[in-house]
């Protein structure tokens, strides 16, 4: 029976890529799942055999733990540099998307308080 070793929603194609090569060079069977047409299903890496996830699943740590560390020294590294990306460098790229999430966010929040104190005000009126 399959079994389910790792969700694709939200992972970096890159490491899709680098995950199904590693799998392939340790003679570890697969099989990929896609979310369809409508985005509702599973993307997924499913394994054929249930006997070899202990060995998928130290592999696919083992992989993760590298890939953190060179993700840190990259970071370290930008940030030495002061290349490193900034909300200033978000909003200098793009300055319209930048207020118009901004304006969303706050409209959202200013709704949200805004309907507990009127129903706060609604139920003191009540009392």
């Amino acid at each position: 029976m399959a079994v389910l070793l790792f969700h694709l929603r939200g992972v970096p194609e890159d490491e899709v890529q680098e995950v199904k090569e590693l799998l392939e060079q340790n003679n570890i069977r697969f099989y990929e799942t896609f979310p369809g047409n409508w985005g509702i299903s599973t993307p997924a890496l499913w394994l054929n055999d249930e006997s070899q996830i202990t060995k998928a699943k130290k592999l696919l740590y083992d992989y993760q733990q590298q890939r953190q560390t060179e993700s840190k020294a990259e970071f370290q590294k930008l940030l030495a540099e002061g290349k490193n990306k900034t909300i200033l460098d978000s909003f200098k790229e793009h300055p319209f998307r930048f207020i118009l999430y901004f304006t969303l966010i706050f409209f959202v929040l200013y709704v949200s308080v805004r309907l507990v104190i009127d129903l706060g005000a609604f139920q003191a009126s009540r009392a």
